[in-house]
């Protein structure tokens, strides 16, 4: 997915895309802390670019996520929105918790998760993470959507 130089960023940091994740995901340059990575990974799901969230797992947990299924994740999803609730790191560790909002079909969805980042080959990678439970809520046609729009759910984020 090629996007202009002026396109807002997904991960919600206020930059612009080329400015922000952009330099992550073609290689160019490296994430510098654990909720920089993150951000990364969400914008790579938002972009359907599987390989880069693939590439970015810690080496261990590779075989466990195939791109494939990171891809029919993707797909699957239409991203609306992050959260960063907090983040800490030291030289080799780190975490991110953070809320990612989204749509799986008439379902308005939040990830909230509580990330662990691990420094691998002197790269931030992640390892896993602790899901907190958060109820889906069902969206039909003439509700607000719950993105926040104040527009109807059928003008917003309806397919």
């Amino acid at each position: 997915m090629i996007l202009p130089n002026t396109t807002q960023c997904f991960c919600s940091s206020g930059l612009n895309y080329a400015h922000c994740c952009e330099p992550l995901h073609i290689g160019s340059q490296q994430a510098a802390n654990p909720e920089q990575l993150m951000r990364s990974r969400y914008s790579a799901y938002v972009t359907k670019n599987a390989k880069y969230v693939y590439h970015t797992y810690a080496s261990e947990k590779k075989t466990e996520n195939p791109i494939k299924e990171i891809k029919d994740f993707a797909n699957s999803c239409r991203f609306v929105g992050l959260d960063v609730v907090s983040t800490n790191h030291d030289d080799s560790q780190g975490s991110v918790e953070f809320k990612a909002h989204y749509f799986y079909q008439n379902l308005y969805c939040e990830l909230h998760e509580h990330s662990r980042f691990i420094k691998e080959d002197d790269k931030w990678r992640y390892i896993d993470g602790t899901i907190l439970p958060v109820a889906d809520i069902k969206v039909s046609r003439n509700d607000n959507c719950p993105c926040g729009s104040g527009k109807k759910y059928k003008k917003c984020h309806s397919v």
